[in-house]
Formats: structure tokens, C-alpha cells, sequence
């Protein structure tokens, strides 16, 4: 489902980061672990189609992402990878609705409100679809993030930093969120981070020295 192969990246500094090749398969859940400074963050930009890196390819569903042009690596971005980020990257003019009806477009889907409703009631949120991102509590808008990754069923779902601001009740709660919604959505789960309460709820792990 994802190979990374023979991937590095050359820093502006000079300073050059090799990633080890990591082969994924389809449906997994995997925890990417490295401390602060490993190229986490990196990697990730890597495998979202943000960063091309300077040697290497990343393959996912059979396509080396890095061969398509800019505007086809865009659309397959939109459709085939669910990004949720530390923070809520949401327009804040648009209501929820709205928001999740922008991520259909931005993949140039067709508006679908039927699968609106269902993510958001998957996630206990349905009944917030009307209101603004302003109106809602820190841990609605995480379900909101994750609605929005899941939305148009990508079949790879990446989390970064999920759990870093969250005390152990509310870090337990999302990533139970995150597996049941990959599970759902059949979609292959990577969770990005530093946190070691994370370690438990996962089998497979690719770690940053």
C-alpha cells in the first residue's frame, strides 16, 4: 500500500537525513516515533506529497506520488491522504458543514451531504454540522479535524501529534477516535509523535533515531 524507498532529504544547513525503507500494508496502524530534532516532521511532509525529497520515491496505492505533476499530486493528495493536525486547521467563516464540503472540493468530488452526515455522526458530532469553528470546545474541534481527514475515505490517514496538549482521559479518548475511524473508513493509520503513552495501543512502529 505505501513503500518508502532509498528516501533522504538535504536541509539547508548541509545536513542530510536518510530514512530507513518502510513498507506498509493496506489497513494497518502503525505509530511513527522519533524525539523532537529525528526528522519527524520531515518524513511526514515527505509522505503527504509535501516535500519532494532529494533522492528516493514514495509509493502509495501504486502510485509514485513524486512522478505526478504538481496539480495530480494535489488531487491525489485530497483523495488518498487524511492529514489531521496538531492544531485545527479549519476556515473559520465556514461552518462545519461547510468546512467538510470544501475538502470535497478541494479533491474535485462532488458535494456529498449524505456522507457528511455520516462521518460526523460516526464521530457524536452530527449535531454540530451548522455551527462555526469559534462556537466549539478544543476537543470538538479534534473530531472536527478528524471528519475532515476521513471525509473523502483516503486510504491513508496520518496524525501528527495527536495527543502532545492532552491529559491522559482525553489522549486515550482520540486515539480511540483515530483506530475506530481508520477501522471505518478502511483506511491505513499512521500516528506521528513523541508521546509514550501512545506506545501501548500500537503493534507496529518505525522509529527515528
Amino acid at each position: 500500500m505505501i513503500a518508502l524507498n532509498a528516501v533522504s532529504h538535504n536541509y539547508q544547513n548541509g545536513h542530510k537525513i536518510g530514512f530507513k525503507d518502510w513498507q506498509v500494508d493496506d489497513g494497518s496502524q502503525w505509530l511513527l516515533l522519533g524525539a523532537s530534532g529525528s526528522g519527524k516532521t520531515t518524513l511526514l511532509h515527505i509522505l503527504t506529497g509535501i516535500l519532494k525529497p532529494q533522492q528516493g520515491s514514495v509509493i502509495i496505492d501504486g502510485t509514485s506520488i513524486y512522478d505526478l505533476s504538481s496539480k495530480d499530486l494535489d488531487q491525489f493528495r485530497g483523495r488518498n491522504i487524511g492529514i489531521i493536525f496538531q492544531r485545527p486547521h479549519l476556515i473559520k467563516s465556514l461552518s462545519i458543514k461547510e468546512n467538510l464540503v470544501m475538502a470535497q472540493s478541494f479533491a474535485n468530488l462532488p458535494t456529498d451531504l449524505n456522507r457528511v452526515k455520516e462521518v460526523l455522526t460516526s464521530l457524536g458530532i452530527a449535531d454540530k454540522k451548522n455551527a462555526y469553528p469559534s462556537e466549539l470546545s478544543h476537543g470538538q474541534l479534534q473530531r472536527v479535524s478528524i471528519a475532515r481527514a476521513v471525509i473523502n475515505r483516503p486510504t491513508l490517514l496520518i496524525a501528527d501529534e495527536p495527543t502532545s496538549s492532552l491529559d491522559d482521559k482525553n489522549a486515550a479518548a482520540v486515539l480511540e477516535l483515530l483506530i475506530d475511524q481508520s477501522g471505518i473508513n478502511q483506511a491505513t493509520l499512521i500516528v506521528a509523535t513523541h508521546d509514550k503513552r501512545v506506545k501501548d495501543a500500537f503493534t507496529n512502529t518505525y522509529e527515528l533515531s
